[in-house]
């Protein structure tokens, strides 16, 4: 029970620090909506182009609704910007429009983290459907047959369901060299298609250093509610060792 509560005042701490990153993600990215580009380009323009200059035509840039709610979609073959991104002309909009172009070309270039996190994400949404109730038909299993017959099925079933919901942060930590990699693709763009000048990209570099700091952020909590899930079903078994 000691480590129950530990896990708990990490994963407060945690979520804590998740919440602190994204609020300096909005506050860096407003502050950057005022900064126009020398360029002029938009964040619909700096997508285009850059698509453009990698011979890449087969990928439509849309609008999406909300504030940094861009995404690329591979299967629908879009990248997405939000309304704050799409017809804006700031250091901002056009930083994370470059992002997505990032995205982009990880696909077309078969970055490997980029075809490991494409390969976890059904895997990863099975298993966190999964995962409790596994927990669940162990502990019916460990009263109804384990006690009576000495036999350890409710607990190996328990931790199939502690194994997939640990996929979710298995999933986490393969998207951190995705995402610092797409920041990388987009800075070098930015600056070679002219559309950030070298005076302009600190202001770029800060935007999407932030934005990746959240998903650093995010692979922490996803760490510490795995490791509470887990001490919460040693807990429930009795914290029995197992042969």
């Amino acid at each position: 029970m000691y480590y129950y509560w530990i896990t708990f005042i990490l994963l407060i701490l945690c979520v804590g620090l998740a919440g602190s990153v994204s609020a300096k993600v909005r506050t860096t990215f407003h502050a950057q909506q005022k900064m126009g580009t020398k360029s002029r380009l938009t964040g619909y323009d700096t997508a285009v182009r850059l698509l453009r200059a990698n011979k890449i035509n087969d990928i439509s840039v849309g609008r999406v609704r909300g504030e940094l709610t861009d995404h690329y979609h591979p299967t629908k073959k879009q990248v997405n910007l939000s309304e704050t991104v799409y017809g804006n002309d700031s250091i901002a909009a056009v930083a994370v429009a470059a992002h997505e172009i990032g995205h982009v070309l990880q696909k077309k270039k078969g970055f490997l983290p980029y075809k490991i996190r494409t390969l976890l994400v059904p895997i990863t949404n099975i298993g966190s459907r999964l995962a409790l109730p596994l927990v669940l038909i162990g502990l019916i299993l460990e009263v109804a047959v384990g006690i009576n017959q000495g036999t350890d099925i409710g607990y190996i079933f328990a931790l199939v369901g502690v194994g997939l919901y640990g996929l979710s942060t298995i999933f986490a930590l393969a998207t951190l060299p995705v995402e610092y990699d797409a920041s990388r693709r987009a800075k070098k763009m930015l600056v070679q298609q002219g559309i950030l000048t070298e005076e302009e990209l600190p202001y770029a570099d800060k935007m999407l250093s932030a934005a990746a700091k959240t998903y650093l952020a995010s692979l922490l909590v996803s760490l510490v509610a795995f490791l509470r899930f887990a001490v919460w079903v040693l807990i429930m078994f009795g914290g029995r060792r197992r042969d």
